[in-house]
């Protein structure tokens, strides 16, 4: 049997003994919270861990083993409790009791949860806290029929490295009841608490407006990703699950074969993380984003790292790679990290344009990527590596680093 096989077939059959080994501990559970059918974040929750990974596998393999041998996919140690962003809805419900749990957009109405295995355990408790402190201070949710109450959601973001937790108040007005008591109490029963923000949003989304003030502690926390510090906000895009964050980075900057003389162009930047990251490796990195915001949190990062190899531009990546190319602008490495829509055909056209030597694609969605490996592979390409990583535990979301140089290039 070819190697492909072997690996294709280890995740499609799980023997028995690997069952048995396995069958210790918390991994191999599958679990229900009792909402996983209201809220659908979990798709994959009736599964174990081994057979979750085992369904990932299969996926990535049938979309792209046209292109090459799929590497096994790298899972969790502890595939829990892993998000460093948790949003929870607040709402009274049929009995006059206050709930904090799963948003359901149908409706309008919150499915009570007091624990999400997905969420960070301490971010579990601090909202339970909260919502203990919204009776005691007399502090009413927002209802959207009768337009009255004023809290609408809690957002809590956490540095898994540092410890730093934040707390966003998202309220329907400027102001909240109580609110210098509640940050009293909160910040007393959590110490590890650096940061409170109250956010004005009158979308019934679980979204944030556009206007803030801090009510404790500083607008920022902080994180270390790869050996490198962020600051992350209340809006600040950060993956939401750090530690396999770095795994997708490390493999991503290995993918790239860095020798500390390569330019990088990082395409879809966002606050630059990536880029940051493998900059210490490389003589120039590039960042390209449309987003503002994104673009001046990826410049406050770079300083924060003290790096003067890093520089950001606000610009669609296509426009900006099809003006790099006609000034004989050249790149030796492209990291591209799209949405799960993938790239834009003008975008391909643009990169195949730019011909760098060698593309990093980091994707969040196979099939999307299958379509546009079949596009640069038409382009002058060739795949030579093939990783997933399963980012997301218990959801059916994967993630995919594809590594592909110039066919005239005989070594990787």
């Amino acid at each position: 049997m070819s190697t492909q096989g072997k690996s294709e077939r280890r995740y499609f059959e799980l023997s028995q003994d690997d069952i048995q080994t396995k069958e210790q501990g918390e991994m191999m559970q599958s679990y229900s919270c009792g909402v996983e059918k209201k809220c659908g974040a979990c798709q994959l929750s009736n599964m174990d861990y081994p057979r979750q990974l085992s369904y990932k596998q299969a996926k990535v393999v049938k979309l792209l083993k046209r292109y090459g041998r799929v590497s096994d996919i790298i899972g969790m140690s502890e595939p829990y409790h892993y998000r460093c962003k948790s949003q929870y809805a607040v709402r009274r419900s049929r009995n006059g009791s206050i709930v904090t749990g799963v948003y359901q957009s149908s409706t309008g109405a919150a499915a009570a949860a007091d624990s999400c295995y997905l969420n960070d355990k301490t971010a579990n408790e601090i909202v339970k806290f909260i919502r203990s402190q919204l009776i005691k201070l007399r502090i009413t949710p927002f209802d959207e029929r009768s337009g009255r109450g004023i809290l609408r959601h809690i957002m809590i973001r956490c540095g898994k490295t540092t410890g730093e937790y934040m707390v966003v108040l998202v309220c329907f007005e400027d102001s909240l009841k109580n609110e210098e008591q509640l940050v009293k109490a909160v910040c007393r029963q959590f110490p590890c608490i650096r940061s409170i923000v109250l956010n004005i949003s009158r979308s019934a989304k679980m979204t944030l407006g556009r206007t803030a003030r801090v009510l404790f502690g500083e607008p920022v926390i902080s994180d270390i990703l790869c050996g490198c510090r962020f600051e992350i906000s209340p809006n600040s895009f950060y993956q939401v699950n750090p530690l396999q964050t770095e795994v997708l980075y490390k493999t991503a900057i290995d993918f790239a074969g860095l020798t500390g003389k390569e330019r990088i162009l990082d395409a879809y930047c966002g606050i630059g993380t990536i880029g940051i990251c493998a900059a210490a490796n490389a003589a120039q990195v590039v960042g390209v984003e449309k987003n503002e915001s994104a673009v001046n949190d990826a410049l406050k990062n770079a300083k924060l790292n003290g790096l003067t190899n890093a520089i950001y531009t606000e610009a669609d990546a296509g426009v900006f790679m099809l003006e790099a190319a006609k000034n004989n602008e050249r790149f030796d490495v492209v990291f591209v990290d799209p949405p799960r829509a993938g790239c834009s055909k003008a975008f391909l056209t643009s990169l195949s344009k730019l011909s760098p030597e060698k593309i990093v694609y980091i994707s969040c969605a196979p099939d999307t990527l299958a379509r546009d490996l079949y596009f640069l592979t038409g382009s002058g390409y060739r795949v030579r590596r093939i990783q997933p990583v399963d980012m997301f535990p218990h959801t059916s979301h994967v993630e995919t680093v594809v590594q592909l140089t110039q066919k005239r290039l005989t070594t990787q």
